[in-house]
């Protein structure tokens, strides 16, 4: 609830009848990590002296837009007072013992313009007879939940709630302590067999995958190394998948790795994609239930059918067409899902497909649908007709995205069979197929490459010739231009042999072109190396952003993509836009990129690897167990000990030596641990900024350590 700084002086005062008076004065000094009410914090203190028969308080300046607000002001209370000293509204002299009682309070509140009044922040009392041992005292101190009076509630007065709260603390070292560990972790995409690399053995020896996969795919995703991981595992996977059909359908590390890298990178994409029609769904309520045994009083099963039928094929649509809002990270995934699995599985031309829609529709936009609180679409759970119409959506788009051969007999339900004949054309299939396609194509491509290249997109449009010839004209004529997953090319009609070919790796930006410089709406530019610039007129606004956006769909993984351009054409001996006289001139404008770039994500790379080490640490009579199997795997050709066969080890010997550098990196990381505990708590005050009064755990800590007396501290 944050901390606050005080510092408290209690003197004694003699009067003139030779009558000793006690005066406090605190000065409260400052807050540090106040909670934040409603997205704001603008908090003042009160301070309170309360005893038996009194109370007197006090309070500070607000503090306007600040969880760290510095108050430094003091206030001052007299404790006694001589008998003589009888105003009505002050208290007679007091007995020492009475002073013993009084306690002094320091409230924190969140000014607010709300009606129901200021929010309480936190508190802290203090008894006063602890400053009789020193009149002066200064510390920091943890501010805790009001006190409710000590009023005991029968048990029986309210129902119960079962609670599973987990509670972590990371104490992270600086980013060198943890190299040894990071390079290892790091370089796991790299180590034939990948099940020998660090990261694949923390999978190895979590009881659960889960616990593994969030601080790897953080970790890998702060240095950019999160795509070959994910395509070394998935690799391995695939290769040790007997059939087609089950592929990525197990709880493996390559489908939780996967999983993780969807909610934390397309969390975007999600809000873009479904979260407008989510909450119309929510607000509008109409009746959609399609199961007659359900129905209410009153409904129309063929009414409801046609409102379920409009929201599945618009969220399919908006699905499908949301190809060029997928995050490039995702789509690199992709892509090497798709190679591994047509690698893998020559002869099933469909693998290709479901081993990426095994992950987008299966296990990203359909649980999305499902449960959209869990993907932060809405605030709350859905009320139960909601929830029941989104059950059925995502059924619905589970099955379409699927693919699957025979897809009414997917239902165990009699009524989704026959609700699901709507959208048993062909259309949907190809739909789902192109959209598939978009997402899994990639600019980091092997030329070596079993896939065929992959239409994305064709039409007519208007190019102005690039100026190849010294002499001739730069005229403007009619094309029919085809993209593709290898290149971009154009010809005079639609089946002819092309004109001209630009791979896409030589696609270096895509931007839009202003009016002014051929006095031509809807132009972009394609810019290449050598400063080679492809102008294009399309046919509308509407088509020419759907080529920008596609076109720089497939290039923005390319390595030598520019970072300026110029927004103008070069005629004349110079460009409009800068007026430089020099055609290779650098651009003058940032380029726009044209989509959300990857998404920006707050991860301390050194948090991530303090967790995979605790949790290495956790495990190590699992690492200890799992170097015993390469020893016996190894040594023994006969049948594997039943205690090992848990673990996947490919590669005995290569196991053993990563095993033996995790072991060595945790050891070493356990006594800095160690280490800087000791030093620490040697060297720190309770009750200094590091270790405000009411920290648990220096007070166990103090506890734990005979040699050390909780006074000398």
């Amino acid at each position: 609830m944050g901390k606050v700084h005080l510092e408290l002086r209690l003197s004694e005062v003699i009067t003139d009848t030779g009558v000793v008076c006690h005066k406090l004065a605190t000065r409260v000094l400052e807050c540090q990590g106040l909670p934040i009410v409603n997205g704001q914090c603008d908090p003042y203190a009160t301070v309170t002296l309360a005893g038996p028969s009194r109370s007197e308080a006090k309070k500070t300046k607000v503090k306007k837009k600040t969880n760290n607000p510095h108050f430094d002001e003091v206030f001052y209370f007299e404790v006694t007072r001589p008998s003589s000293y009888n105003k009505k509204s002050h208290f007679d002299i007091e007995d020492v013992d009475e002073v013993d009682k009084m306690e002094i309070r320091v409230d924190l509140w969140n000014a607010s313009n709300l009606k129901f009044g200021d929010e309480f922040l936190g508190e802290l009392r203090l008894p006063l007879k602890f400053l009789r041992q020193s009149s002066s005292y200064e510390a920091w101190y943890f501010l805790q939940p009001r006190d409710n009076g000590n009023k005991s509630l029968k048990p029986d007065d309210l129902g119960s709630l079962r609670l599973n709260v987990v509670y972590t603390e990371d104490h992270v070292f600086s980013s060198d302590y943890y190299s040894p560990l990071r390079d290892l972790l790091l370089k796991s995409a790299d180590v034939e067999p990948v099940s020998a690399s660090a990261a694949h053995i923390l999978g190895e020896v979590c009881r659960e995958k889960q616990e593994a996969a969030i601080p790897l795919v953080r970790l890998f995703l702060h240095y950019g190394r999160i795509v070959p991981f994910i395509s070394a595992i998935a690799n391995a996977e695939v290769k040790r998948t007997q059939d087609p059909n089950t592929i990525f359908r197990g709880n493996s590390l390559t489908s939780k790795c996967i999983d993780e890298t969807m909610k934390l990178a397309g969390m975007h994409y999600l809000q873009v994609t479904l979260k407008p029609i989510i909450d119309e769904i929510c607000q509008v309520h109409k009746p959609c239930e399609i199961d007659p045994v359900k129905l209410k009083d009153g409904e129309n099963l063929e009414n409801n059918r046609e409102n379920l039928r409009q929201y599945v094929d618009r969220i399919f649509t908006v699905i499908t067409k949301s190809g060029v809002s997928c995050p490039t990270v995702m789509c690199d995934i992709f892509f090497s899902l798709r190679e591994s699995a047509a690698k893998r599985f020559q002869g099933d031309l469909d693998v290709r497909y479901t081993a990426v829609s095994s992950f987008i529709f299966l296990r990203f936009f359909a649980p999305a649908i499902l449960s959209p609180n869990l993907f932060q679409l809405t605030p709350h759970h859905p009320d139960p007709q909601t929830s029941r119409t989104l059950t059925l959506i995502s059924k619905t788009i589970q099955t379409l995205g699927s693919l699957s051969k025979s897809k009414s007999a997917n239902f165990k339900e009699s009524y989704m069979a026959t609700f699901y004949d709507y959208f048993n054309e062909q259309k949907y299939a190809d739909a789902v197929k192109n959209f598939l396609d978009l997402i899994s194509s990639s600019g980091r491509r092997d030329h070596k490459s079993i896939e065929q290249p992959i239409l994305l997109k064709e039409g007519f449009m208007i190019k102005r010739a690039q100026g190849r010839k010294r002499f001739g004209m730069k005229n403007f004529k009619k094309r029919w231009f085809r993209l593709t997953n290898h290149e971009f090319t154009y010809q005079k009609s639609k089946g002819d042999h092309p004109l001209c070919s630009i791979p896409i790796e030589n696609i270096l930006a895509v931007e839009r072109l202003e009016e002014e410089s051929f006095k031509m709406k809807n132009m972009f530019q394609v810019i290449q190396p050598e400063r080679r610039v492809l102008y294009i007129q399309a046919n509308n606004c509407v088509e020419a952003k759907d080529w920008i956006d596609i076109l720089t769909k497939v290039s923005q993984c390319n390595k030598k993509r520019l970072t300026v351009y110029h927004p103008s054409a070069y005629l004349n001996g110079h460009w409009l836009c800068c007026k430089a006289t020099a055609d290779n001139t650098p651009g003058c404008t940032p380029c726009t990129g044209g989509l959300p770039a990857n998404i920006q994500l707050d991860i301390d790379g050194d948090r991530e690897t303090e967790r995979i080490y605790s949790l290495f640490n956790l495990y190590m009579p699992k690492l200890e167990k799992m170097q015993e199997a390469c020893g016996s795997k190894s040594v023994y050709d006969g049948p594997e000990e039943e205690e090992y066969s848990t673990f996947i080890i490919d590669d005995p010997k290569e196991t053993y030596k990563t095993l033996k550098l995790i072991i060595e990196g945790v050891g070493t990381l356990e006594q800095e641990h160690a280490q800087y505990k000791r030093d620490k708590f040697k060297k720190t005050k309770y009750g200094s900024q590091e270790h405000p009064i009411g920290d648990k755990s220096f007070q166990t800590y103090i506890r734990q350590q005979s040699e050390i007396s909780a006074h000398s501290i």
